[in-house]
């Protein structure tokens, strides 16, 4: 594990996404990172593709969606 340097407006955006997706800082720019190198290593797939790849291979199980309302 080393230290990475990044501009400090990064860092606010990092700060203020982690508040919205309930991870640490550090846990955003570490995902920020995997699915940026994951999007270069698979120009063909959305962002949306990669992170659904991603959950089913950590054995992730979606539920169906529901139609209408309960």
């Amino acid at each position: 594990m080393g230290i990475v340097n990044i501009d400090d407006d990064l860092h606010d955006q990092l700060r203020r996404a982690c508040s919205v997706t309930s991870r640490s800082i550090n846990a955003q720019a570490n995902f920020w990172i995997k699915v940026g190198m994951l999007c270069e290593l698979n120009p063909e797939l959305s962002f949306q593709q990669i992170v659904a790849k991603e959950l089913r291979a950590a054995g992730v199980q979606p539920q169906p969606l529901r139609s209408g309302r309960a």
